[in-house]
């Protein structure tokens, strides 16, 4: 058996523990537009563009950059994640951290933004304490989320079996590559209807508490994950 009946937890970052809707995402794109503009020499409309095709056909603008133009990737991410004032850009709900001390087992941050900024909202919104790591965009090795190299990665260097995720997230292809790999989902989202790779949707991550029986049953996960452990590693480390 198992030594662990408990889940392990990945939460995204933006629009996930945060809101990053009024203020930050506005800011990070004009950062990455300006610098695209700047460093190919192009009008802004054209950055503008390019930003967009990046986003949609990566998952992270970095990624069309490094491909396409050989940006350096931490040069790059420095120069895009600069805030005037992140403390008071944020905006948390209250009770967050209480929540996240209340989820049984371990927690970790994968998030396709740079570590320095990861690690500065996690602070300034007091829950670093509550995660044992942060899968920041440089320690998946610049494997962007909706990518399945990223999710490998981690799960080896946790030495975890997907079957044991459950994923937090507001994109849905993020959350489609988890479920491929056999991880429970949890789309962080108001809209009314979900994709059938969802398993639950909230529209906080205030409300996952109440949502566990149908996330987590020791019991019965201790029996899945033991059935499928070994499958379950052959097919997230192929």
């Amino acid at each position: 058996m198992l030594k662990s009946a408990s889940p392990v937890w990945l939460f995204d970052l933006d629009n996930t523990l945060h809101d990053a809707g009024p203020h930050i995402f506005p800011h990070i794109n004009r950062s990455m537009v300006e610098y695209i503009r700047d460093h190919l020499g192009i009008e802004e409309d054209e950055a503008t563009r390019i930003r967009q095709v990046y986003w949609q056909r990566y998952g992270a603008t970095l990624l069309g950059m490094m491909r396409h133009h050989g940006t350096d990737a931490r040069h790059f991410l420095w120069h895009t994640h600069q805030f005037p004032d992140l403390k008071h850009m944020l905006v948390l709900e209250r009770g967050l951290r209480a929540m996240l001390r209340r989820l049984p087992g371990r927690k970790l941050v994968f998030s396709n933004a740079p570590l320095c900024y990861s690690q500065k909202v996690l602070g300034l919104a007091g829950i670093s304490s509550c995660f044992d790591a942060v899968y920041s965009i440089e320690r998946i090795r610049f494997q962007p989320k909706p990518a399945v190299g990223g999710f490998r990665f981690l799960l080896r260097s946790e030495s975890i079996s997907a079957h044991r995720c459950i994923m937090v997230e507001d994109a849905l292809s993020n959350l489609w590559t988890a479920k491929q790999l056999g991880m429970k989902t949890v789309w962080v989202s108001t809209a009314t209807r979900q994709p059938a790779w969802v398993d639950v949707r909230v529209a906080s991550v205030l409300d996952l508490p109440r949502q566990m029986q149908r996330l987590w049953t020791p019991q019965a996960n201790s029996r899945s994950i033991q059935g499928c452990h070994d499958r379950a590693f052959a097919t997230a480390y192929q």
